[in-house]
């Protein structure tokens, strides 16, 4: 029987687990958009939910529930200035998962789990912009004119 179960256990121990949603709730509130194992989006889903529920209370304990779940105070601004705007209108749902085949190496099922209304360059965050490139050539040009 499973009474009282609360959640899945992936094969982890809990402090892994504990940290592995830690740390896919940042990557989600950064990117706005992860691609992982079905399973893991799944257990992903409900707690990303929270967390916007969380930050559409302004209040000074929501703030700091919200900081002791992410651990990171640029994800908690994220989601107290921008998310919550976004989603002041949406009584819930605030996440969907789309299923993406299967991985090579082991045919683990994966998903991509976003957020409903994302920016989508939110995925650019970390990119750097490339630099055009200089011939050599014209700088020895210049130099010995």
């Amino acid at each position: 029987m499973r009474h009282g179960i609360y959640n899945k256990k992936l094969n982890k121990t809990s402090e892994h687990r504990k940290a592995m949603l830690m740390n896919m709730l940042n990557s989600l509130i950064k990117y706005e958009q992860i691609t992982t194992t079905l399973p893991k989006a799944k257990f992903l889903k409900p707690q990303a939910d929270k967390i916007i529920t969380l930050g559409k209370k302004e209040t000074l304990q929501t703030t700091k529930r919200l900081m002791s779940k992410l651990q990171n105070i640029t994800s908690t601004n994220k989601v107290k200035k921008t998310l919550s705007k976004r989603y002041e209108k949406r009584k819930g749902g605030y996440t969907r998962i789309i299923k993406a085949g299967f991985r090579y190496g082991d045919n683990a099922p994966l998903a991509v789990i976003e957020f409903v209304d994302r920016d989508i360059e939110a995925k650019k965050v970390d990119k750097k912009k490339k630099e055009p490139v200089k011939d050599k050539n014209i700088e020895k040009k210049t130099a010995t004119a």
